[in-house]
């Protein structure tokens, strides 16, 4: 038995075909897939595909991508939510600095965040867009830990280019939570300090890719049971399906490519993994 512990059901890629979906991922051993909310309407989406099939589950949250579009009742919305007895984590939340302002095009970001001017010169304007913008995030961020707590949910990170951050912001939470960075794809040194905060990875397809050199090191050196799997799908198909629309059925490839890593087979990956997600996940209410 296999758990993808991070698939995104509600997205366009699968609006038809869901039964065969279903049917492969059985076939392969993936017998429970979590389904992530990425906003609050696709966590409404998530919860509604959990209710209605039962080998999925739902993690409720806003990306920090959709901060900005949270509206003032996010909070509220999402604890609503959360009364589904299918609701099982909350995510995926974090920081993404990947597409700053100062990073893009001068003036991009500024009408959304409402900064200043997009008419003023130089990288001022920017700048201050960065800093609005990583606000919103940590504001968000912030808030959805606290809702956690009172729900008694573990948290789904998402983390781009902002690791100092996020574990600042995590680090207060520290024995009240625990959280999985998913997709994870850096260094062993890296994933050792979340696992003395307590904190579990994930591996995506992404631990196939012949470029993907260092997160395969991690793969292969983390302790028994300190690690998840996912496919994040419909991204990140791993090889051989790379390049095409990954879904729940390829975390056995997954699976298989850490147990080739690891010198151990895919049976101890299975049992070491659901043991994981089971302690991490509220799948029994």
């Amino acid at each position: 038995m296999l758990t993808d512990t991070h698939a995104h059901l509600d997205f366009p890629e699968f609006e038809e075909g869901l039964p065969e979906i279903f049917a492969r991922a059985e076939a392969a051993g993936v017998r429970r897939i979590v389904t992530i909310g990425t906003s609050v309407e696709g966590s409404r989406r998530a919860v509604a595909l959990a209710e209605k099939h039962a080998n999925v589950f739902a993690a409720i949250g806003i990306h920090p991508n959709a901060a900005n579009e949270a509206g003032e009742d996010f909070i509220e919305e999402l604890r609503a939510l959360a009364e589904s007895q299918r609701v099982v984590a909350m995510g995926e939340i974090g920081l993404d600095y990947h597409r700053l302002p100062s990073l893009s095009t001068p003036g991009f970001f500024l009408a959304a965040v409402g900064a200043v001017s997009t008419e003023l010169p130089g990288e001022f304007p920017n700048a201050l867009a960065d800093g609005s913008l990583k606000a919103t995030q940590a504001a968000v961020f912030e808030q959805q830990l606290e809702l956690a707590i009172e729900l008694g949910l573990n948290v789904i990170i998402h983390e781009r280019d902002a690791w100092d951050d996020t574990l600042a912001i995590l680090a207060p939470y520290a024995g009240k939570l625990r959280a999985v960075f998913h997709c994870f794809g850096k260094s062993l040194a890296q994933a050792h300090e979340l696992r003395e905060q307590n904190h579990l990875v994930s591996f995506t397809g992404l631990v196939t890719f012949k470029n993907a050199a260092t997160v395969q090191q991690t793969a292969a050196g983390l302790p028994d049971g300190s690690f998840m799997v996912e496919t994040d799908c419909p991204f990140l198909a791993p090889v051989p399906h790379r390049g095409k629309r990954c879904e729940p059925a390829h975390t056995r490839l997954v699976a298989e490519h850490i147990a080739r890593l690891r010198g151990t087979s895919v049976d101890q990956i299975s049992a070491q993994t659901e043991t994981a997600a089971n302690a991490f996940f509220r799948f029994a209410r």
